[in-house]
């Protein structure tokens, strides 16, 4: 079987679409499939193009045996709603274009930026070839959510379109059975969509001894670390973290940032205008670097906004911070608590709510037996979530999906 993978996000990106692509591939092709990713020049979260790579029209390249090829875009940084649709638009354009010299037998798209399902639906129809809409994000509803733009004639405009890209695939793939409700309740058939949930790469991410030449390179011997590592974006409320830590009155519980995104300058500012001294923030390290990262942590941050379209939403950090038997640090309601909860694989906070946030933060600190009780959690939750079985559960959807279509 010979795969079209269309992605705005690929290695030496980290962010999570990129990483959950590139390990479901790997391990397809294990399984005798050949894919061909389509993405663009690597640049996010800032629009800057990666060293090594040029926005070039285009430009083919192996990885880890994957044909893997960049087509040019209009770069924008990861702020600017306009910008950012003429990023997603061109690229959706070019997909297409080269898409159609590509010999496949089924073709997927990618969220959290639909217009990447645009180039496959397009794609389809052109090549007569089934496709999959992979959905990561409830895209236009989370640009609404994070106030990047309201409800008007264009948001119903492509809300209409997401609609009609749900009725038109051949299969819908959602990473949460939330997102599944969400569509069943909006009138597409239960029976297209398949729920194939984020995981862990259990080789990359497992349990290990702190690193002490980081800790006493950074300073943070002997402290009680709440890392927070991943995109620093609208969504993720890192403000409202912010402003809670100055009222933690324990010297020894310690904050480390690392990553980068459109809210990265802001928070940096308010902890300086702030004067806190229990913070630190890291540029992003590549993903074989953040279990190093992650071993010295003692609970992994994962926090969003207080917005009813983030109950759906489950937090990949989760499952890597399980796999290394980290308890996670939640303010996420939903879907991502239940999970949590029911696991026991750390604690949770309301979102938004300071006074909760900084109780959670003692808790996991000071209570030895719930910790501990959430470091079991953590090892079953992340068997059950392991990539690889991840990867092969959504294969063989794909393989279902093609000879249904063959034999239709």
């Amino acid at each position: 079987m010979k795969i079209l993978f269309i992605t705005d996000n690929f290695p030496p990106e980290v962010n999570a679409p990129a990483t959950r692509t590139y390990e479901h591939i790997i391990e397809w092709q294990k399984q005798g499939v050949e894919v061909t990713v389509l993405t663009c020049a690597p640049n996010f979260p800032h629009g800057k193009i990666y060293d090594g790579y040029k926005n070039k029209f285009y430009q083919k390249e192996d990885m880890d045996g994957i044909e893997v090829i960049r087509v040019w875009s209009y770069i924008a940084s990861n702020s600017g709603f306009t910008k950012r649709v003429l990023d997603y638009v061109s690229f959706a354009f070019m997909a297409f274009g080269v898409g159609l010299f590509k010999k496949q037998d089924i073709i997927i798209a990618t969220s959290p930026q639909f217009f990447t399902t645009w180039a496959a639906f397009a794609l389809s129809k052109v090549k007569r070839k089934p496709w999959i809409f992979e959905l990561r994000d409830l895209w236009p509803e989370s640009i609404k959510t994070v106030g990047a733009m309201e409800q008007g004639r264009a948001i119903d405009m492509l809300e209409k379109i997401e609609l009609a890209l749900y009725r038109d695939a051949n299969k819908v793939i959602a990473v949460t059975d939330a997102f599944k409700t969400n569509l069943i309740n909006r009138g597409i058939d239960a029976e297209k969509i398949e729920v194939v949930t984020n995981g862990s790469n259990m080789e990359l991410f497992y349990p290990r001894e702190k690193d002490k030449e980081l800790l006493k390179e950074l300073n943070l011997e002997d402290k009680f670390i709440v890392g927070y590592i991943g995109t620093h974006g609208m969504a993720h409320s890192l403000d409202f973290i912010m402003n809670s830590i100055g009222d933690i009155t324990d010297d020894t519980i310690h904050f480390l940032f690392i990553g980068d995104g459109a809210m990265k300058k802001t928070i940096v500012e308010i902890a300086q205008n702030l004067k806190l001294t229990n913070v630190t923030f890291l540029n992003p390290v590549s993903k074989d670097e953040v279990p190093r990262y992650l071993s010295i942590v003692d609970a992994s941050l994962a926090p969003l906004k207080k917005e009813e379209n983030f109950k759906t939403v489950i937090p990949s950090k989760i499952f890597e911070a399980s796999a290394m038997q980290k308890p996670t640090l939640l303010g996420v309601e939903g879907q991502a608590q239940e999970i949590l909860e029911k696991y026991n694989a750390g604690i949770c906070f309301e979102p938004e709510n300071k006074k909760d946030f900084i109780k959670k933060v003692l808790i996991l600190k000071n209570d030895k037996q719930c910790y501990t009780a959430c470091l079991n959690g953590c090892k079953i939750l992340a068997n059950d979530f392991n990539r690889k079985k991840l990867a092969k559960k959504m294969l063989t959807l794909i393989i279902a999906t093609h000879s249904n279509i063959l034999n239709g």
